[in-house]
């Protein structure tokens, strides 16, 4: 019963056996290799248009890298202030730009505002020598509160972005949730909407530790190389990676998985709508309920065997995943409303 966060899950049984299958004979190494290759052609159907992937391990080098190459040293990322980046990466993103400056942005669920986003970059000071110069602005989808930007707010976010001649990156960590949520196309909420580089996570749902960088502006690929091999990113035997990416994006598994995890995230939050003194902080969008209980239900519940993280006092978050059974988040409800009957 185990809610803390996607991390905790296992591996999805179609990726476990494309790792088995790749392990089969010598391949080429550094991304020399069949498997890489084919992601190319793959990842460019999914997404309607020519892109350039980059296999990598974590999230953290996914959204680091992708800075890196849209960023001077001396540049600034403009970002919200409860931004993965900014609170969970300890530093990498200042580290591998050679030392830009993130900014952080405030707006509700997470979320940033294009008009607030506007207003700051006005302010800035671009040109002038005494102050860092935007650069670059990275969202992410889905949000660290379990919200996902619509087509729409990202494209206004875009056009604030083209207007200042800066770029536009994507932490997407939770990306298949988002696209699940939606229902749209991957190229909806990506380049058509104007983003340049999407960090596209699989590890969070059924990889076992794969993501991969793409990049839809081509121009800014051709020095990424460089970056991932000196951040030791570029791995010998990539085959593992890539069958893992190539698994995940096969017959839809992605979209699957995203469509069964936030599908108990809702489920868990509708059965505890109007349950007294059950209080939502953000919409559940996605796959992760932020809510407040009564502190003596939160520790009966953990002291119950019901496994999940505390933002304060009042404050938890459960995160659900592909493999989360419905019987658990049935037990979870009916504990708390147990707890909270008069």
């Amino acid at each position: 019963m185990n809610f803390c966060s996607d991390n905790t899950a296992g591996v999805s049984p179609e990726i476990m056996t494309a790792i088995a299958a790749a392990n089969c004979g010598a391949v080429m190494s550094y991304g020399d290799d069949e498997y890489t290759k084919r992601l190319q052609v793959k990842f460019s159907d999914l997404f309607e248009t020519s892109v350039t992937v980059f296999p990598v391990a974590t999230g953290s080098a996914a959204n680091a890298l992708a800075l890196a190459v849209m960023t001077p040293t001396y540049g600034a990322v403009y970002c919200h202030a409860q931004s993965h980046i900014n609170l969970d990466e300890c530093g990498a993103p200042e580290f591998f730009t050679g030392g830009a400056k993130l900014v952080t942005l405030t707006g509700n669920h997470a979320k940033i505002e294009a008009e607030t986003l506007g207003e700051i970059v006005d302010r800035a000071g671009a040109g002038i020598v005494h102050h860092v110069q935007p650069a670059a602005v990275s969202i992410t989808q889905a949000t660290e509160a379990g919200t996902v930007y619509h087509p729409a707010e990202i494209a206004r976010i875009s056009e604030i972005v083209r207007s200042h001649n800066l770029h536009l990156h994507m932490d997407g960590a939770r990306f298949a949730n988002a696209v699940a949520s939606l229902g749209c196309s991957p190229a909806d909420i990506t380049w058509r909407a104007g983003v340049d580089i999407l960090s596209f996570g699989a590890t969070k749902n059924g990889a076992m530790a794969a993501e991969a960088v793409v990049f839809f502006t081509q121009k800014l690929a051709k020095t990424f190389p460089f970056y991932r091999k000196r951040s030791g990113h570029l791995f010998s035997k990539m085959r593992f990676l890539s069958a893992q990416l190539e698994a995940y994006i096969t017959d839809n598994l992605w979209l699957k998985n995203a469509v069964h995890a936030n599908k108990m995230a809702v489920k868990l939050a509708a059965d505890l709508a109007g349950v007294e003194q059950v209080k939502f902080c953000h919409p559940v969008e996605a796959n992760e309920i932020f809510m407040q209980l009564p502190e003596s239900v939160i520790a009966a519940a953990l002291n119950h065997g019901f496994q999940f993280y505390q933002w304060d006092k009042s404050t938890v978050r459960l995160v659900t995943a592909f493999n989360t059974k419905e019987e658990d988040v049935n037990a979870f409800v009916e504990f708390c409303k147990g707890e909270l009957a008069p």
